[in-house]
């Protein structure tokens, strides 16, 4: 944990300066075992101190790798000066309305450290009950991730807080062949947001979610490809949560809505049906954490929700101060940086498409011809919002029942309009929070879904 050695330099903030002072440390691990093997064992360590300046209505950002209070006078005088140098070569001059909020946030949790022996043991007896259980696989691998940021901000005009956000996961892969030799593979994960020990003191209680994915293993080894077309389908919740995120979520960051994604031209406007609703949430969903809790951003601004599309009609963007003041919107803290070298830019949070009424025994009952597409294993969308997904698992609906497995495929289409196809949702959301964002710099998200019905062009063989 980060001890607080630079509060005492907010008084070396200037008069009438927005001025930002953060302390950051990121933390990481990773222990990968293939087919029984330690092949990765690796931990690190960074820290350092940034100040990021607002000077006469232009920004100076400056950070250095040391973590002492010299280090953060420095910074603090090494922004101010690119804020004056700036000011005198640019035309952009954007002024912050003060007091977004103030107060102190405080510190929400502690890092607990344990033992890197005592991960790989874990790691081994889940890979052993994985060889013993399932002798047939052709590869396995048990890999562990952790990562965790702590951060310490103080500002001029707004809120100050400490702020920890760790988190860690067990990813199981499993690997086989088909009949004639084709590799298939599918993967899971286990854990979240806290430490260690929340989640793994029982390899037990893995075992489980193991028994399911080697069955949707052995079902996709005797799978057969889709059907090319556009296709009625049951999105599953991860794969509504990766819409979520990368098809329509990056269009509603409003520093790439100044930079033209399809979300400026439709503000107010129909982009899905009345069915659907999205969020992206700060730290609390009906009353419980959020998967990747958000308390403060790296501009003071205390973290609330941001409404994004209600009943079908976008409503809001996710900003920063600067962008809430260009769209007459309000600031609701998703402003981050992953590193204490990164300036904070826009970024999505916890972003959920909100569930619905039905079950999802419903959803797959209703279709007579179709698919359930449970798991993607990447995505991509550009800022029209055209999205492609690879699917990874997935199954024939035929006359409401589940048929054969599908092999890899993908699905194609733009965002605003497929969402107006959803015609259902189901009462229950999927939440997936291991994966990171690669806008411009790494940043851990969380991103979640219900069950959606609706029409999409897949690919097939």
């Amino acid at each position: 944990m980060l001890d607080d050695i630079i509060g005492a330099k907010k008084a070396l903030f200037a008069d009438g300066v927005q001025t930002v002072l953060r302390g950051h440390e990121n933390r990481n691990r990773a222990v990968v075992l293939l087919k029984g093997n330690l092949v990765q064992n690796v931990r690190s360590e960074s820290r350092g101190i940034s100040a990021r300046v607002n000077r006469d209505g232009t920004f100076g950002f400056a950070s250095i790798a040391e973590y002492t209070p010299e280090a953060a006078e420095k910074v603090i005088k090494a922004a101010t000066e690119n804020a004056l140098f700036l000011g005198k070569h640019s035309d952009r001059h954007i002024a912050l309305p003060p007091q977004v909020s103030n107060g102190v946030v405080p510190l929400n949790r502690e890092i607990i450290d344990v033992e890197q022996k005592r991960i790989i043991d874990f790691c081994r007896v889940v890979d052993d009950h994985i060889v013993q259980k399932y002798p047939d696989l052709t590869s396995r691998q048990v890999i562990y991730t952790e990562d965790s940021q702590d951060r310490i901000i103080y500002t001029s005009d707004a809120a100050c807080g400490h702020l920890v956000t760790p988190r860690c996961y067990v990813y199981v892969f499993m690997n086989a062949e088909t009949a004639d030799g084709a590799p298939v593979e599918l993967f899971e994960v286990f854990g979240g947001y806290g430490s260690f020990q929340e989640h793994f003191s029982d390899p037990q209680t893995l075992y489980p979610g193991i028994d399911k994915l080697y069955k949707q293993l052995m079902d996709k080894k005797a799978g057969v490809y889709a059907e090319a077309g556009y296709k009625t389908v049951v999105l599953g919740g991860f794969m509504g949560g990766m819409l979520a995120h990368e098809a329509v979520g990056h269009t509603v960051e409003a520093d790439l809505v100044r930079g033209g994604s399809v979300a400026g031209p439709n503000l107010n406007q129909r982009v899905g049906s009345e069915l659907v609703n999205m969020v992206d949430y700060a730290h609390t969903v009906d009353g419980k954490p959020a998967p990747l809790p958000v308390f403060l951003d790296d501009e003071g601004t205390v973290a609330t929700d941001d409404v994004l599309i209600k009943d079908g009609i976008l409503t809001g963007y996710m900003n920063d101060r600067e962008t809430a003041e260009e769209y007459g919107m309000k600031p609701t803290g998703n402003a981050r940086g992953w590193a204490f070298s990164d300036e904070p830019i826009i970024r999505m949070r916890n972003t959920c498409i909100l569930p619905g009424k039905s079950t999802v025994d419903e959803l797959i009952s209703s279709v007579d011809d179709g698919y359930y597409l449970i798991r993607s294993g990447n995505g991509q969308a550009d800022l029209t919002g055209e999205f492609m997904f690879g699917v990874t698992c997935g199954y024939e609906i035929k006359n409401g029942k589940l048929g054969r497995a599908l092999l890899d495929t993908t699905v194609t289409g733009v965002a605003f309009e497929m969402l107006k196809t959803v015609d259902m949702v189901s009462n229950e959301v999927e939440w997936s929070s291991s994966g990171f964002c690669g806008k411009k710099q790494r940043m851990a998200v969380g991103m979640g879904g219900p069950h959606m019905r609706c029409k999409i062009m897949i690919g097939g063989r």
